[in-house]
């Protein structure tokens, strides 16, 4: 079995990586995009590039980025004010997305994705061939899931679940899912003792862990990073 720091200098120097970032890291309720913290993303995967990588970034909050716009101070209930919140915050995270990479004389392709594209052979083909062809052209594949006209009976649920799939459909070397937790903890480090878990490489690592969901932005959190795994 290969060790913990083996493991971790491979991730250092993967060559093809899908980053996934959470709606907590970039959007918030009052001010829609979090564009300092939008942007220190970016230029950490700018970095990357520049190190010789090939950076697919899965961005999740376009519902988050459509809420204040539309005047909105919770999260939508219904799927149809979920939906449109995405479309008007789809172009909000794109814009955002595109001019800080424009800072590195980057261009952003959207690529946006349902369960049912995925599931399907030929139209997994054409999303492979695009997310390949947009980094063969230097430009930074942005996914997202289609939340405007993805249903409940067709969702990924959260965007770690895309994030995998995403990896599995271009052969990447390394999937980092971010977040705003430190580490994997086997409970909520908030509410007391907690020891970090550093490394999973079975169920038997994973005993006694009580991984929580998303907060009030996304529908993530711990326990989807584990799922996606």
């Amino acid at each position: 079995m290969t060790g913990e720091p083996e493991l971790r200098r491979r991730i250092g120097t993967a060559r093809r990586v899908v980053v996934k970032i959470g709606s907590s890291a970039i959007t918030s309720f009052g001010g829609g995009i979090r564009r300092p913290q939008l942007d220190a993303l970016a230029d950490v995967c700018q970095a990357r590039m520049a190190a010789g990588s090939d950076v697919f970034v899965v961005s999740s909050g376009a519902i988050g980025a459509g809420m204040s716009p539309l005047g909105m101070t919770t999260r939508p209930a219904t799927l149809s004010a979920k939906q449109a919140a995405a479309s008007v915050g789809q172009l909000e995270l794109a814009r955002a997305w595109g001019d800080s990479f424009s800072r590195y004389e980057r261009v952003v392709g959207q690529v946006l994705l349902t369960a049912g594209d995925i599931g399907r052979r030929e139209s997994a083909a054409n999303a492979q061939r695009t997310l390949d062809r947009l980094r063969t052209l230097g430009a930074v594949p942005l996914v997202n899931e289609n939340d405007t006209v993805a249903t409940n009976e067709i969702r990924f649920g959260d965007n770690d679940r895309l994030a995998a799939l995403v990896a599995h459909l271009i052969s990447a070397d390394a999937l980092v899912l971010l977040s705003d937790v430190d580490a994997l903890y086997d409970s909520d480090p908030r509410k007391g003792d907690a020891t970090a878990v550093t490394m999973v490489s079975g169920a038997a690592d994973l005993d006694g862990v009580v991984a929580g969901a998303g907060g009030a932005l996304g529908t993530g959190g711990m326990a989807s990073k584990l799922a996606a795994a």
